[in-house]
Parts: C-alpha cells; sequence; structure tokens
C-alpha cells in the first residue's frame, strides 16, 4: 500500500490469522478427516486400517445409493422451488409495498430460527398427525371425509424443509428487491413496457444475484437435512443425511458414511463453484451496462 507521498505502509496481516485459523479448524480440518476415513478400510466391527481404499467409494456405484442420492437432490430442488416460490411474492411486497412496521415483519420472519428446530419440527408432527389440529379443521369445514395421513409421506418432509428454510430465502431477496434501482422500472412503464415485462426484463435481471444466493442458502442445508426427514418422513423415503447418519450411528461404519459424505460434499463445493463463477458474471455485465 502506497500514501499520496511515496511512503509503503505495511498491511498489518496479522488481522486474518483469526480468520484463517477458522477456516482451517472448521473447514478444512474436517474434510481433512473425512477424506482420511472414506479411503480406509473397515476389518471386523471396531478395526479401521487407513491407507488408499477405493471400496467404499466403488460401492456408492449400487443403485440403491444412487437412488437415495437422487432422492435426496429431488427433494432439496424441490424444496428450493417452493421456497422461492413463496418467498419471492413476500420479499417483493415488503420491499416495495411495505413503508411501515417493516422491521416487525422481518422480526416475524426470524422468529421461528429462535426454536429450535427439533420442536418446530415435532410441532409440525403434531399438526399434520392424523387426529391433529389441521386433520380436525378440514373435517370440521367437511373438506375432507377422512383424516389426513400426511406423516410418514414425502408431502410432509417438503412441508417441514420449507417452513425451516423459508426465511433463508426471503432475506436475500429482501436485500435484492430494496436496494433494486426504481427509476429503471419507472422508466420502463413509461416506455409503455407492461407489467409482465418490466418485471421479466428490469426486475428480474436486477434481482437475480438475490435469488441465486437464497437458492444456493437453501438448497446446500436442504441436501444435508436430517431431522425433518427422521420425524415427518418416518424413515419411508431414503435420503442421504439419515442414511448417512445411520453409518455412522448404527452401523458403526465410519470409512462408508464418510465416503456418502465426501461425494456429496464435492458435488456442493462444484455448485458453490458455479454459483460464483455465474454471480461474478452477473455481476461484470451489471457493471459493464452502468457504464
Amino acid at each position: 500500500m502506497t500514501t499520496g507521498r511515496g511512503q509503503t505502509v505495511r498491511e498489518p496481516r496479522g488481522l486474518i490469522l483469526p480468520a484463517w485459523g477458522y477456516y482451517l479448524v472448521f473447514f478444512v480440518a474436517p474434510l481433512v478427516v473425512i477424506l482420511a476415513f472414506a479411503f480406509a478400510h473397515r476389518e471386523g466391527f471396531f478395526d479401521i486400517t487407513f491407507g488408499f481404499y477405493t471400496e467404499n467409494l466403488e460401492r456408492l456405484w449400487d443403485p440403491v445409493y444412487l437412488k437415495i442420492y437422487t432422492n435426496t437432490l429431488v427433494l432439496a430442488l424441490e424444496g428450493t422451488l417452493l421456497c422461492l416460490l413463496v418467498g419471492f411474492p413476500f420479499a417483493y411486497w415488503l420491499g416495495t409495498r411495505v413503508r411501515t412496521h417493516k422491521t416487525l415483519l422481518l422480526l416475524l420472519v426470524i422468529v421461528p430460527f429462535w426454536t429450535s428446530i427439533l420442536i418446530r419440527t415435532y410441532a409440525w408432527a403434531l399438526i399434520l398427525a392424523p387426529s391433529g389440529f389441521l386433520s380436525s379443521f378440514l373435517q370440521d369445514l367437511r373438506l375432507i371425509a377422512n383424516p389426513l395421513h400426511l406423516l410418514g409421506t414425502d408431502r410432509a418432509v417438503l412441508v417441514g424443509i420449507v417452513y425451516d428454510y423459508l426465511p433463508l430465502m426471503v432475506f436475500p431477496l429482501y436485500v435484492s428487491i430494496e436496494r433494486m434501482d426504481r427509476r429503471l422500472v419507472e422508466a420502463s412503464r413509461d416506455l409503455g413496457v407492461g407489467r409482465w415485462g418490466t418485471f421479466r426484463r428490469v426486475t428480474l435481471p436486477l434481482v437475480l444475484p438475490g435469488i441465486m444466493t437464497g437458492c444456493l442458502l437453501v438448497f446446500v442445508p436442504m441436501t444435508g437435512e436430517y431431522v425433518v426427514p427422521s420425524i415427518l418422513g418416518g424413515g419411508l423415503r431414503g435420503l442421504f443425511g439419515p442414511v448417512a447418519a445411520d453409518q455412522f450411528l448404527e452401523a458403526l461404519n465410519y470409512p462408508f458414511g464418510a465416503a456418502m459424505s465426501l461425494v456429496m460434499v464435492v458435488f456442493l463445493l462444484g455448485v458453490i463453484f458455479l454459483y460464483l463463477r455465474v454471480l461474478g458474471r452477473q455481476a461484470e455485465q451489471n457493471l459493464g451496462a452502468a457504464l
């Protein structure tokens, strides 16, 4: 760094040491442990031999485990899409129409995060139970003739994960929409472009970084969700989170559980890398358009 007088000032590089320490301890070190166990060999029930054994990764090509990965990714995509469909209208209304009580409304979005995910999920289990509030209410309105049987189904899991991760979609959408230059929208309308055309050509490109960020924040944790499928799904559908957890907690097969986790981590790192590339390209295009 050079000052106006030509003097060189050394940057305090020591200030980044805590960040590097956090990165190494909580990100790199767990990955190294997973990598070591993924290529280890299990002998008997407890003995593990470390080395470069590929049997665990080869086992993942079994159609059973490929189906588990497919189910997990489909569920995560469905949950992400539903969070976007539910969260975008709310975030758009909050960012463009609400003039007062914005803080209160945002606080109401945060409130569920103050409660344990375990308690929230069990609450949904009580609501969706055949003898629960929702079933009784719909029967009283004569909208259904028989009790609901949602627990133990994909729909129950979908409801649970959308409820749990919706705030992670709303916040980046709200920030992007609130920071959007409304003059561009007004100029588009003044030029005779309709509401849908303005939304598609002006609003959507401007808030696209927020959409991408929200989808990433929701999609990544959904792929490893364990609590919601275990409680609301009843284990009827093989998903990555419960199956991987069973390898560590029930089967005590650490090498195979680590191999399953390693594959998912590599896939998610690829998704994050793609997100950064697309977001960087989008930022360059926006800067070029502004200049």
